[in-house]
């Protein structure tokens, strides 16, 4: 069984919440591994994509003109390797800065599955959980605060 975290929308102009919640299967991407940029771009993850744009130029460079060919196919493959295993949550990361919030996760074995157990569970009203005040703007505020310890660039959910 694979866990998914449950990502939802913040709600809109009136309380209204336009989209349903996204699910996020937590695990190695291996589409991301074989294809990172073009994952990336799918995933609308910008900032990521251009990242890995500008290393895959930078290591392209340095097998090409640098005699560092064998290292730089080595490197190229390692960055490869991180959209694959850090895939999920650098799609997590970016949601939260869009504004969306962790529901929970939940174990199964397809998407189907696990939106079906998902709704299946009874709402629980949490008043300790507020969504987070929009800022000038209209762009989430920022974290002042480290959220915890992480493994690679960015927290996991549930690591506060």
């Amino acid at each position: 069984m694979a866990s998914y975290v449950i990502v939802e929308p913040p709600p809109g102009p009136g309380g209204q919440i336009a989209r349903g919640p996204v699910f996020v299967r937590d695990g190695f991407a291996f589409l991301a591994f074989l294809v990172p940029l073009i994952w990336l771009l799918w995933h609308r993850l910008w900032i990521e994509a251009a990242l890995v744009l500008g290393a895959t130029l930078l290591l392209g460079g340095l097998g090409e003109y640098g005699d560092a060919g064998p290292l730089a196919t080595l490197l190229s493959i390692l960055v490869s390797v991180y959209v694959g295993l850090e895939g999920a949550a650098l799609r997590i990361a970016a949601l939260r800065r869009r504004g969306w919030r962790d529901a929970g996760v939940v174990e199964a074995d397809s998407v189907g599955d696990a939106e079906i157990r998902y709704l299946a569970e009874p709402v629980v009203e949490r008043p300790d959980v507020e969504w987070p005040a929009p800022a000038a703007g209209g762009h989430p505020p920022l974290r002042t605060a480290p959220s915890g310890p992480a493994l690679g660039l960015f927290s996991y959910p549930g690591g506060r």
